[in-house]
């Protein structure tokens, strides 16, 4: 009999093994119609792998925490035996970025259309503004803003950036929730800040 190429989600998500090793998703987290996660990965609960995503962990491994989102259209791979990625809990990533290799810690923030590139690490509640690209082996510290390519520290998050950063992974599960249920015809009308 022949094994599987590969399994959806209840979603419409592919999960594809590699090298005999299939993604890991919790049973919390969402992975939706479109997106790729293949080998070497890791879901974390509420966790959200949106519409079109890929995320490649064939030669390292791939580790996304809780309620981190994974917006629309990223690409997510990894460097040959040198450098995993890991996105901690509670990570905005938005929709176009490219992430190759790296760390992002807790409560950190990728712009849309952002890149983060081998060995670099955004630090808790850092930002790298839309469109901009941190190069190799470079540190976003803590509640730093870096824009521009390549990326150059600008100022400090605002405390009020930090605030609205910090709720939106709620925002993204509650969002993610209501396509889940919508998908099973559980239509609920909610209202979202």
């Amino acid at each position: 009999m022949n094994k599987p190429l590969y399994k959806e989600t209840d979603l419409g998500g592919r999960l594809t093994p590699f090298q005999g090793i299939w993604p890991s998703i919790n049973e919390t987290a969402y992975v939706f119609h479109g997106a790729q996660v293949v080998g070497d990965v890791s879901i974390g609960a509420d966790a959200s792998i949106w519409h079109n995503c890929v995320l490649r962990g064939d030669v390292n491994s791939i580790k996304i925490g809780t309620r981190s989102n994974i917006q629309d259209g990223t690409v997510i791979h990894v460097s040959t035996r040198t450098y995993p990625t890991t996105i901690g809990n509670d990570v905005l990533v938005a929709h176009m970025a490219m992430l190759h290799g790296c760390t992002l810690e807790d409560n950190s923030f990728v712009g849309m259309g952002a890149i983060v590139m081998d060995n670099a690490t955004i630090e808790s509640d850092g930002m790298l503004a839309a469109g901009a690209m941190l190069t190799p082996g470079k540190t976003i510290g803590k509640a730093e803003l870096w824009a521009g390519r390549p990326a150059k520290f600008m100022r400090m998050v605002t405390e009020k950036e930090l605030t609205k950063n910090r709720g939106m992974a709620e925002h993204y599960r509650r969002i993610a929730e209501q396509h889940k249920r919508d998908a099973y015809g559980e239509v609920a009308k909610e209202q979202y800040p």
